[in-house]
Parts: C-alpha cells; structure tokens; sequence
C-alpha cells in the first residue's frame, strides 16, 4: 500500500516528506474539518482514497538516495529515443513524463504493457498515441466487443469449393508484423477463452499461438520487436468486467494512468479546445475535480466521478453552441444515479454544476422529481 501523507496549514496540505503542495488530492471540507481538529492527512495512491489521520500516524520517508548511472546514449539510437521520449509525446496527451517514458521504452523493448485506471481516464488514448510517436505498425483489437474469441484471434473454418477452408484472422497477420504495436483494449471486459488463447502469445519464453488443438496444426510465432499493449478497468463498479488471471496479470508491464489534478485537466482542455474561453474550461474542470475529490474520500457521497472522457464531451457541446447547464445535463448528469429525492448522488453533482451557473440562486436544473425546495434544502444541508 502506498500512501501520501499531508500537513495542513491555512488550508493548505504539503507533503509531509517533500513539501510539495498536495492540496488538490483532497476535499476542501477534508481538509478544513482536518485543520480544526488538528490532524493530518493520507491519500492512498493504490485506491485514489483519502482519509484524515492523527499526526501521530504519519510515516517518515527513509528511502535512500541511490546515485544516478550513466547512460550512453550515442551508442545506442533505442536509448537515445528513450532519454528524449518528452519530446515526442503529443501535446494534447496529459501523461507524466516519467509513465509516457515508460511506456515508450516498454514498447520499443517489445514488452507487454498493461494499462489501468478509470474509465475514460485516457488509457486507450495513450496507447493510440505511442505508436505514432514512435512510428511503429498499429494494430487495434477490441477484446470487450469480441463474442467470438476463437474467430478474433485466430480466424474461421468454413468449407470453400467442396473443401474446408480456413481464413485466418486480423490477429494473425498482427503479431507477423515486426516492430509492430497491438492494442488489447477492455482486455477485462473479454471472454475467459480470449485469455486462454493469449497465453502462450504473451509469455516471454513462448511467443506463439497454435491455430488448432491438433498437435500437428500451424504454430504462428510472434515477430520481433512485437509489443503488447492491454487496458483494463479494474474495480468493483465495473460489473461487466472480469477479475484478470493471475497468470494473464504477470505477462504484462503495469501503467497506472493518473487522475488529473484540476490543473492538469484545464490545461488539457484548453489544448483541446483553444476557441473557448478560459472561465468556462475552469469551470469544467472545477466540476470534475470535486466530483473526484468526493469520490476519492472514505467519507464522500459518490461512487464514481467525472471522468476526463465526460469532461472533453462537455467542451466538446460548449464549442458547438451549448451552455454549460444544456452540457452538463446531457454530458454529465446520466452518470449518477437518481434514486434517493434529495440526498441522491445526481443532485450532489447538481450541487456541484450550480456553483458554475450564473443563476445559482435560481434552480436550473427543475426537472424530474426533485423540486425547488428539496434542492434548497439538499444546499443548506450539504455546504461545501
């Protein structure tokens, strides 16, 4: 388990070992509620929760610094691309440098690399990204959507002219296409058999996939400089996802992908969309980093967030003419549940939207069953 540690002071939470200002990781009634009664903060970076803790509770970082080794990176032109990876990153991609230089080395290596995090966080646009930095043959498979695995993966038999006849599949020519880069996407949204056939195709010491169970059927081997990369939504709110064999888990190189801080988000918008003005993609990113903040904390009120996908679409409409209440009513609000009148998760993010609307005082969201007053009183009850 690894977790962040913050003193709060004025308001602002640093970290207890560095001192870097981690303000942003946490709510504001958190740390307001932390500050009064004298305690301190943790965020665990492995679940994206956060907690208050007593300062008593706070542990010291005793990593030891270990000198940097030199690289030469005139000997090897790989090294060099890998030393340099910042500079090929897409502008419009918010990846630290330290992940996009991992993922960058993981597929010039031809490694496996397995990329987690929320939905719509941007993993399958990371992985869409490298090979076009790098300048490798792309490949993309959507494991999710397959229904047939066998059919995916290794093709179809069907009688042709009075004989059977066998037509390999997309996969097939894939991973016979050297440098190449597969994207495995909602590798734990498919079937427990896609996993099976994987396997061998995976595994460092086999690399190959076998067209039939007969003994003597073709052995396809995996070109050279292959690599293999997987996004998975990983948790308990994915009900259409599988819990990711072991075995399958171990073949690959793991990415965390990061959830933006209200920083980061605003500046990728205003990348994405450099017509609209910068209050409103403040607001939008406002909007979406306290959602975050209240789904990260042990004590908030949701069980999901607004993900960088919704974020974008909103943006997306506000660049197409519509304001932010028309936006966020159909790019934001389907995504939390009603149930519960007043104390229901919708009208918490609501809540959240209406500090944004210049008529905050009025209720502009009168829809539904929850009427003026129960959103006044869900406001008075619910201060931020």
């Amino acid at each position: 388990m690894k977790k962040v540690f913050g003193i709060v002071k004025d308001g602002v939470v640093t970290n207890a070992n560095t001192g870097e200002v981690i303000t942003h990781l946490f709510r504001d009634i958190m740390i307001q509620k932390a500050e009064e009664n004298g305690q301190a903060l943790a965020f665990d970076t492995e679940t994206d929760r956060a907690r208050r803790i007593e300062v008593s509770e706070i542990e010291q970082d005793t990593t030891i610094e270990v000198p940097k080794q030199e690289v030469n990176v005139k000997a090897d032109p790989v090294l060099a691309l890998i030393q340099n990876a910042a500079s090929i990153r897409p502008a419009t991609l918010e990846m630290t440098d330290l992940k996009w230089k991992y993922l960058v080395r993981s597929a010039l290596r031809g490694k496996n690399i397995m990329m987690v995090g929320p939905a719509g966080c941007g993993k399958t646009e990371a992985a869409k990204a490298l090979p076009a930095a790098t300048d490798r043959p792309f490949f993309y498979f959507n494991l999710g959507a397959t229904q047939d695995p066998r059919a995916t993966l290794i093709g179809n038999t069907h009688f042709k002219g009075g004989e059977t006849a066998f037509d390999q599949s997309a996969f097939v020519k894939a991973i016979q296409t050297e440098n190449a880069v597969i994207l495995l996407d909602e590798l734990s949204r498919a079937h427990p058999e896609a996993w099976n056939i994987l396997m061998t195709v995976l595994d460092e010491g086999q690399r190959y996939l076998r067209l039939d169970e007969d003994i003597n059927a073709p052995t396809i081997y995996v070109a050279s400089g292959v690599s293999f990369i997987a996004t998975a939504n990983i948790g308990t709110e994915y009900t259409s996802t599988r819990v990711l064999d072991r075995a399958l888990m171990d073949r690959f190189e793991i990415i965390e992908v990061d959830i933006l801080s209200k920083e980061r988000e605003s500046a990728l918008l205003a990348k994405r969309f450099p017509k609209l003005e910068a209050g409103l993609v403040e607001a939008v990113a406002d909007i979406a980093d306290l959602t975050r903040k209240e789904w990260r904390s042990e004590e908030g009120k949701l069980t999901t967030m607004v993900s960088t996908r919704m974020t974008v679409r909103v943006c997306d409409l506000l660049a197409d003419g519509f304001n932010l209440e028309e936006a966020a009513d159909v790019a934001i609000l389907p995504f939390f549940d009603q149930s519960g009148g007043a104390d229901s998760e919708r009208t918490f993010v609501k809540q959240i939207i209406q500090k944004h609307m210049a008529t905050a005082d009025s209720d502009i969201f009168n829809t539904g069953n929850v009427d003026d007053m129960s959103v006044a009183n869900f406001v008075m009850a619910n201060p931020f």
